[in-house]
């Protein structure tokens, strides 16, 4: 049985890659084309849950209190009290070291609005606005979840970058989650497979292969 396409291009990029003395990332780079990105509904940001993880082990941040608080200190990397948000906030410098260390946030529902209001303009251009939860709930599926998940951000370019995983994965796994990459993109673009111009996949810092 001959292998995905997909499967093929992945496999090319990992063996024409340099050995680094670190764990390289894998990307997905998405050209888009007949598509007006200056009208902010054709924009895409999703965050997508990866079949096969994402090959590192990603950061989360839960802002919040009492039992939630307590809950997130056995699963999540940084837990911000409501006390600590104010300080947070107020010391930029530590503020933006925070965000660009972490790599995704979750908040106690009822916090949301004080969140956006005095770390938005920190959180909001890097695509970090924390995901809602209920106060008091178990944070760990949600956390769980989102170690395991990359986010499309098109913003205004036609072309952009999504990691799918690390070089030292399986080809097949990396494949997998560029599929699903794919087809959630296609089902966000009006004409579909026809709004996409070419996918490479490529490491940080190796050449490319053409997916599609």
């Amino acid at each position: 049985m001959a292998e995905k396409p997909t499967v093929t291009a992945v496999q090319k990029a990992l063996e024409s890659a340099k050995k680094r003395n670190f764990v390289e990332t894998v990307e997905l780079a998405i050209n888009l084309r007949d598509v007006d990105l200056s009208i902010p509904k054709n924009r895409i940001q999703e965050d997508i849950v990866l079949p096969a993880g994402r090959g590192r082990i990603l950061k989360i941040c839960v802002i919040g209190g009492g039992e939630l608080a307590l809950k997130a200190k056995d699963v999540a990397d940084l837990v911000i009290s409501p006390d600590e948000l104010g300080a947070l906030a107020d010391d930029k410098k530590q503020a933006k070291k925070v965000a660009n260390s972490i790599d995704y946030f979750i908040a106690e529902a009822p916090l949301m609005a004080v969140v956006g209001k005095r770390l938005g303009t920190v959180l909001g251009p890097r695509g970090k606005m924390p995901k809602p939860i209920a106060p008091g709930a178990d944070p760990t599926a949600m956390v769980d979840q989102l170690r395991r998940t990359a986010t499309i951000r098109t913003k205004d370019r036609k072309t952009f970058h999504v990691p799918v995983g690390t070089v030292d994965m399986k080809a097949q796994d990396i494949a997998d989650n560029i599929d699903v990459i794919l087809g959630r993109v296609e089902g966000r673009l009006e004409k579909g497979r026809h709004n996409i111009a070419s996918a490479y996949v490529k490491t940080s810092m190796g050449p490319s292969e053409k997916v599609m």
